[in-house]
């Protein structure tokens, strides 16, 4: 991320002022953003923040203004070769209809020099698709299943998800990124996901990006959560002086209101001033998320 320092070794994915616009209006506004290997980086914001529009400008399926780097290459104009190196799930299935998991494992083990079929029958192996079985005849979650195993296959240094649980129930989820990490993830790969159920991928991101109207208001490290952002629940008879402090969103909660707190550069003692007032934690993505939406 920005506040991380990279090399030409560890810089998957380098933006500089992209932006995008249709008609007039502009979806992307200037979004600088640096992303390490070894990284799962979660990019959260609401509908038509501009987050799919950020994962199609990197993969190369959108033009766009500024600059783009995707492990040293221009998504473009080299696009063949980016691909290579990195997958993409989207939130549609897009296997047609007509093909059957066994054409579907023969298909990518001609067409794709880094597909390891075996490999991807071993993940198929942990679920109950059928290999006979057309897609038309899979479940929404299956079908989510079988797109994992295919692109979990392929040796790629960047993996993309855009909504990938979408539709799912929670079962299915919790499988979806429990295999990620368990059979995808290490430290030579990379994950850039997008979603709505910010709560479920809280615990496994390294990396954090609210995107706000085509702009970044957040980029952070998890680790750096703690030290910059504060929440402290209140009585009534203290919020008052908890105003005071400039909190960034405030919330009432039985028995008072909870607020939460950024720390700014310059801001030296508000851990100080916040403990006078009562106990504080770190507030979970789902209440930062909400805050920082709000914030004026």
């Amino acid at each position: 991320m920005n506040n991380t320092t990279t090399n030409a070794d560890s810089a998957l994915v380098v933006t500089r002022g992209l932006s995008k616009s249709f008609a007039n209006n502009k979806v992307l506004d200037g979004i600088d953003l640096t992303v390490n290997k070894g990284r799962i980086v979660g990019l959260i914001g609401p509908n038509g923040a501009g987050k799919t529009t950020v994962l199609k400008c990197l993969l190369g399926l959108s033009t766009y203004q500024g600059h783009i780097s995707i492990l040293g290459m221009n998504p473009l104009r080299q696009r063949q070769q980016v691909l290579q190196d990195v997958c993409f799930i989207a939130d549609t299935a897009i296997l047609p209809q007509w093909l059957k998991v066994s054409q579907a494992l023969i298909y990518l083990q001609g067409v794709h020099p880094r597909f390891n079929r075996e490999k991807a029958e071993r993940l198929l192996e942990k679920t109950s698709i059928p290999l006979d079985k057309k897609v038309s005849q899979l479940s929404k979650g299956m079908i989510t299943q079988l797109h994992l195993a295919l692109v979990m296959a392929i040796d790629a240094k960047l993996l993309v998800l855009d909504e990938p649980t979408l539709g799912l129930d929670i079962l299915y989820r919790k499988e979806f990124y429990a295999t990620l990490l368990n059979d995808y993830f290490d430290q030579d790969k990379t994950i850039i996901v997008t979603t709505h159920q910010v709560e479920e991928i809280e615990g496994i991101l390294t990396d954090l990006l609210f995107i706000k109207d085509g702009k970044l208001i957040l980029d952070t490290e998890m680790e750096a959560l703690e030290q910059q952002f504060f929440e402290v629940k209140l009585r009534p008879e203290q919020l008052e002086q908890a105003r005071k402090l400039a909190p960034i969103s405030e919330q009432a909660v039985l028995g008072g209101a909870a607020f939460i707190y950024e720390k700014r550069p310059g801001d030296t003692d508000l851990e100080q001033r916040l403990a006078q007032l009562g106990n504080t934690t770190t507030p979970s993505i789902t209440d930062l998320f909400v805050a920082k939406m709000q914030q004026r």
